[in-house]
Parts: structure tokens; C-alpha cells; sequence
């Protein structure tokens, strides 16, 4: 009797230990094992942390190379000028705008309706001040905005944890602004947002455009000769290979005109150019009736007539947004210097 009660409690021991280790290995397998939504929010988790934070170049005041960090996306954005704004709105940002300021021409219809949503500044150009009192975390515009009447130099907001973000072909000092910068400006805020995808989706389109017209005209053998220029009250400013304008016509082929800087009716007359693109801002007035204003500066100027661009109806208006600082617009400027150059080649996909 004593025996089978000795065995009895030794079975009982044995079990309770055999179910001991079970659980317990089953509560550590339980413990390791993650479930579908585990593994989501740690997906999840993941592409957070790979993307930020993130070290982005920009400029000062004078044009000298600034890093700065963004340790996730920014969410108060003042957008100043043209591009600033254009950018934002193609990327699908314009919630992440909390002001924006200084339009040389209305939105593109496709963005109407997200830019009617914005918090348009009646002053133009913001100073410090005013944005100090709005707050934002990160301030995309051009280079010359930030000088001691305005919004001084991008470091006194640096040190106040404002980033800043200078478009690219507007910094200071003696630098060629060329396409390959707008591509830069459109990809970098890709990144600080986290929208890289679509960012490049819009550089891969401007790319192709280029490329398409190069190839179709590749065996034509005379380049035209093209001048860009834009009228002042007192003078007329070309664009010359050092401006994005003239970048735009030298990569689609074109022979640019070689005199950068100030130039007279007689030094027009003298080159003879055979096409002529003036660059105009439509601010207050309708597109149709600036197109036509600045482009009679030429026509109907009895001083030209003897001019080639004249005589062939060869002078073509061209938006400064789109050829200066042009951000999203850069795709307008190369096909309406394609179109304009090569008319009967059906540049324009």
C-alpha cells in the first residue's frame, strides 16, 4: 500500500512538472511570436526610423553650403515666392503650408483648388517679424528673401530650430543656375516630406522632355540662333548661358545668343537672333493680354522690323516662373522653348 502511494506521488510530480515546462515554453513561444499587426507596426516602424532623420544641403545669404537636419517631416511650412508654393502644391503638401506669399502669377488651374485652401499673405514679401508670429518650422523660398530687411540670414532661425530651404538657383554669389538645380530643389523636398516617389515622378518627366526633343532634332544639322530677354523700364536684360533660361535653350539644342548682361536695341539688331523669347510676369493682367504686351514690344517696334525673328513672326512671350527659379514650371519652360525652336517637329508631347 505504502508503495503504490509512493508511486501515485511521484506520477504526480512528474506530471506537474511536465506541465510546468509546457506552459512555460509555451508562454515563451507565445511571447516570441508576433502577429500580423505586429509585424505591420514594425514595418511601419522601420520605414520611420530609416528615413528620418535626414541631412539636407541648402544655402545662407551668400550662397555658402549649409547642412541642415530634419528629425521627421516638417508640418508649418512658409512658402514664399512662385516655386516655393508650386512645388508644395504638386507634391500634395499644401496642408502642411501654414502661409505662403509673393506670386508673380496665378496657379496653374490643376492647383486652384488646393491653393484657394492656403493662408495667401496680402505683403509680398514677409519680414521677419511677421513670420516670427506665425511660427513655422521650415521656410522654403528664395535666396535674396533672406537679407537684413526681410528675414535676415538663415542662421538666426537655425538657431531658433526653424530649418530653412533656399531654392537652389536663387543663392547668393557667382553661380550658373542650370536645370539640373530644379531637379535638385524637387527631389530634396521629396525627401523632408517623405514623398521621394512622387518627387521624382515629376523630375523623370521634365528629363524625358528633354531628351525627347534632343532626339528628334538630333540631325539637324544649323542650330538656331535664339536670344532671351527681358524688358526693364529703362533697358533690356539678356539671358545668357549662365541664366537657367539660357541652360533651358542650350540643352534642346539651341545656339544661344553669347551676350549676357544689359543690351540695347542696336546690340538686338546686330545679333539678329532668329528667334527672340521675352520673358514677362502676367501679375494683374490677363495671360492672353500679357503674352500679346510683351511680345509687341518686339513687333511693333519700328526699330525691329529689319530684325529675322520679325520678319518670320518668330517672337515668343515666356513666363519669368517658368524660366527663372521654375521649380514645377521648368516642364512649361522646356516645352515652350521646344515649341518656340522647333515649331514644325511637333516637340510637344
Amino acid at each position: 500500500m505504502k508503495k503504490l502511494l509512493l508511486v501515485i506521488v511521484i506520477s504526480l510530480l512528474v506530471a506537474s512538472s511536465l506541465v510546468g515546462c509546457t506552459n512555460t515554453k509555451d508562454k515563451k513561444e507565445k511571447e516570441g511570436k508576433s502577429t500580423k499587426d505586429d509585424i505591420v507596426v514594425n514595418m511601419e516602424n522601420k520605414d520611420e526610423i530609416s528615413h528620418y532623420p535626414i541631412d539636407i544641403i541648402t544655402y545662407n545669404y551668400a550662397g555658402d553650403e549649409v547642412v541642415t537636419t530634419y528629425e521627421k517631416a516638417p508640418e508649418k511650412v512658409m512658402a514664399v515666392y512662385q516655386s516655393s508654393i508650386e512645388i508644395m502644391l504638386a507634391l500634395g503638401l499644401e496642408d502642411k503650408v501654414i502661409a505662403a506669399a509673393g506670386l508673380d502669377n496665378p496657379v496653374k488651374l490643376e492647383w486652384e483648388d488646393a491653393f484657394n485652401n492656403l493662408n495667401y499673405l496680402d505683403t509680398f514679401d514677409p519680414v521677419k517679424e511677421d513670420v516670427i508670429m506665425m511660427q513655422p518650422d521650415l521656410i522654403l523660398c528664395w535666396g535674396s528673401l533672406f537679407n537684413d530687411k526681410k528675414l535676415g540670414d538663415v542662421d538666426y532661425w537655425h538657431k531658433t530650430n526653424v530649418n530653412t530651404y533656399i531654392n537652389t538657383n536663387t543663392r547668393g554669389g557667382s553661380h550658373s543656375r542650370i536645370l539640373d538645380n530644379e531637379y535638385i530643389d524637387i527631389i530634396n523636398l521629396g525627401k523632408i516630406f517623405d514623398v521621394e516617389k512622387k518627387a521624382n515622378e515629376i523630375v523623370d518627366k521634365m528629363k524625358a522632355e528633354v531628351a525627347y526633343t534632343n532626339d528628334l532634332t538630333s540631325k539637324i544639322e544649323s542650330k538656331q540662333n535664339v536670344l532671351v530677354v527681358e524688358f526693364y523700364e529703362s533697358n533690356i536684360y539678356n539671358y545668357g548661358e549662365s541664366t537657367l533660361a539660357g541652360d533651358m535653350v542650350t540643352q534642346l539644342g539651341g545656339n544661344l545668343m553669347p551676350v549676357e548682361g544689359d543690351l540695347s536695341k542696336e546690340g538686338i539688331i546686330k545679333l539678329n537672333p532668329d528667334i527672340i523669347f521675352i520673358i514677362y510676369m502676367q501679375r494683374e493682367d490677363s495671360l492672353q493680354n500679357a503674352e500679346k504686351k510683351y511680345a509687341n514690344m518686339i513687333l511693333n517696334d519700328p526699330a525691329f522690323s529689319s530684325l529675322s525673328s520679325v520678319k518670320s513672326q518668330r517672337v515668343f512671350p515666356i513666363m519669368l516662373g517658368e524660366t527663372y527659379a521654375s521649380g514645377i514650371r521648368s516642364l512649361d519652360g522646356i516645352s515652350k522653348f521646344s515649341k518656340g525652336m522647333y515649331p514644325e517637329l511637333n516637340i510637344v508631347k
